[in-house]
């Protein structure tokens, strides 16, 4: 787990994790998962980016929530400096 990550690296990997996965739009902080045609299961592979690299725990509630990639940055900031 990285303890000194800052929001831009953080925000600069989840991008990354999500441009892996294919997404049929440009992934910006605004980007909605609909609109990058992002299901389910590419947020599970999320969620594991952020276990892995930031000790961050999203459940199935936290995923079922997210709408945007800025959202997801936002709760894994906001979960990694608790």
């Amino acid at each position: 787990m990285s303890a000194t990550a800052t929001p831009a690296e953080i925000e600069a990997r989840v991008i990354e994790a999500i441009e892996s996965f294919g997404p049929a739009a440009p992934v910006t902080r605004e980007a909605s998962f609909q609109e990058l045609d992002i299901d389910s299961l590419d947020l599970v592979e999320l969620a594991q980016v952020a276990e892995e690299d930031y000790g961050v725990e999203l459940k199935a509630e936290d995923l079922k929530d997210l709408k945007s990639v800025g959202g997801a940055v936002d709760l894994i900031v906001a979960r990694a400096a608790a």
